[in-house]
């Protein structure tokens, strides 16, 4: 059942770069939104430094990725476990075959700036306290500065970290694991850099890996033995920094001025509903691990970019609520997918045993020698090899070949559709970024779009050999593909009965 609401308005709590990214897409859709942030102002501290190829594609398809290019360090390669072995990122499939290293702090300058420029309210200082859920929407209680107050809303999103307060006001269950392993991180300027863009040591005393920021100051990273402990090893200081780097590195490199140092945990959970009624979650809310592989940030703009248009068509009256419940559907197993990752490589860089780093050297042979192996690790990392199993076109009511017989058994379906030539100036991205589904009409067989679907008529000028003798594709507005056919089919048979 659709329903249309007049004044659809949402409220995001946490203006992270995943509740602004959210924000942005909202607003894209034509909702209105209210991002509500404790902190009074953004934090300076950068947790997050990678960002990964397929965010660059969804920043891409939007519009808003030239900001972000034009101040990250490119990076050719990544890691898995912090082996030796770097993974090449050079054979992905992507315009965008590297990872970009900017500090949070500047992504989320970027994002805020979009989201305000789009039209939604974000305000600092600002908590959410509870929500109560009824019949038409939701009761959202704040405490600012100025008092205590309440908004009226149609959905709640959390996009408010690990603690968070939308998740334990909605009585969604956090299950996992508590914290085994301990790692650190520093920002500091060294006297003495390294050459390399990106240093990576592992021995028996413990592993670290450093990377030059873009300002030109480094961040270290790594873990030790001492490490593997269930409770808290206490504020992690300069000197313990220094010492510890110089135990595993051999030198200092000259480390001084430290920016900012931290702990983290492997502690591992994941909500047991992304959503429940009139709330949803997203990023951190939803999933919590060890920061292997620099994939947070990215999973959790990724879970904005399925959840926002989605949101939207509902609000809008173009989508039934039962469009939302395929969040849940298909960002929940990309969760346990990632936590099942971090957990194999947090496995790996604690491996100090003879026998781990046996396991170590192994995996690293493969990833050398085996070049489906390195592609198959680089294709998770990077979010480039993420399908849906599901391509739920009914949201919009467009049929290839007439009811119940869209091209969803069709190998494309689901999978995240590359930045197709679609003519000398036109490219399937540049369509992406009215957020609205784009639907291909290659052969001129394509049945009724609403008109809430961007339509382009005329076969693509790329060469692809994966997409040849497609006649006819929906591109969903989070650059999915909703389902594929071939031109040879005749109406009313899917691709496996023709």
């Amino acid at each position: 059942m659709r329903t249309h609401h007049p004044d659809p308005h949402v409220v995001i709590a946490g203006a992270g770069p995943v509740g602004l990214w959210l924000a942005a897409e909202l607003r894209l859709g034509g909702v209105r939104v209210t991002v509500l942030e404790a902190r009074p102002e953004p934090s300076p501290h950068s947790r997050a430094l990678t960002v990964h190829p397929r965010t660059l594609e969804v920043l891409a398809f939007r519009g808003a990725v030239e900001p972000f290019l034009a101040e990250g360090l490119r990076i050719p390669d990544g890691h898995y476990g912090a082996l030796d072995e770097r993974l090449d990122f050079s054979v992905l499939d992507t315009p965008y075959p590297f990872t970009l290293a900017l500090p949070q702090a500047r992504t989320e300058a970027l994002l805020e700036e979009r989201a305000r420029a789009a039209g939604a309210a974000v305000r600092r200082g600002h908590r959410l306290t509870g929500l109560a859920e009824h019949a038409s929407g939701v009761r959202v209680d704040a405490a600012s500065p100025e008092g205590a107050y309440t908004i009226e809303a149609a959905y709640v999103v959390g996009c408010d970290g690990t603690r968070s307060t939308v998740r334990a006001a909605a009585d969604i269950a956090f299950p996992g694991t508590d914290a085994t392993v301990w790692g650190w991180l520093g920002d500091v300027v060294l006297d003495r850099p390294f050459a390399r863009p990106v240093l990576s040591v592992a021995t028996p005393r413990g592993g670290l890996m450093c990377v030059r920021l873009p300002d030109g100051a480094h961040r270290f990273v790594g873990h030790t033995p001492e490490g593997q402990r269930p409770d808290w090893p206490g504020e992690f200081t300069f000197e313990e920094l220094r010492a510890t780097v110089l135990r595993i590195a051999g030198d200092d490199f000259g480390m001084r001025d430290p920016r900012w140092l931290s702990r983290f945990g492997n502690a591992t959970r994941q909500a047991a509903a992304y959503r429940k009624g009139r709330v949803l979650l997203a990023g951190d809310a939803a999933h919590m691990h060890f920061p292997a592989g620099g994939v947070g940030l990215n999973v959790g703009v990724q879970d904005a970019t399925n959840l926002g248009w989605k949101l939207a068509a509902v609000l809008r009256g173009a989508a039934p609520d039962a469009l939302l419940d395929t969040y849940h559907a298909e960002r929940h197993p990309v969760g346990a997918e990632l936590l099942t990752s971090t957990r194999a490589q947090t496995a790996l860089m604690a491996a100090y045993s003879a026998e781990g780093r046996a396991l170590r050297e192994v995996l690293g042979a493969a990833v050398v020698t085996v070049p489906a192996f390195s592609r198959r690790l680089a294709e998770g990392l990077s979010g480039l090899g993420v399908a849906y199993d599901t391509a739920y076109t009914e949201a919009y009511e467009i049929r290839d070949g007439g009811p119940g017989t869209g091209g969803g058994g069709h190998p494309l379906t689901g999978r995240r559709a590359p930045n197709l030539r679609l003519g000398p100036d036109v490219r399937l991205f540049d369509l992406l970024r009215a957020g609205r589904p784009v639907l291909l009409d290659f052969a001129g067989q394509a049945d009724g779009p609403s008109a809430d679907v961007i339509v382009h008529q005329g076969p693509p000028v790329g060469d692809r050999a994966d997409w040849e003798g497609v006649g006819s594709a929906l591109i969903r507005p989070d650059g999915h593909v909703g389902w594929a056919r071939e031109a040879a089919a005749r109406p009313g048979r899917t691709r496996e009965a023709a």
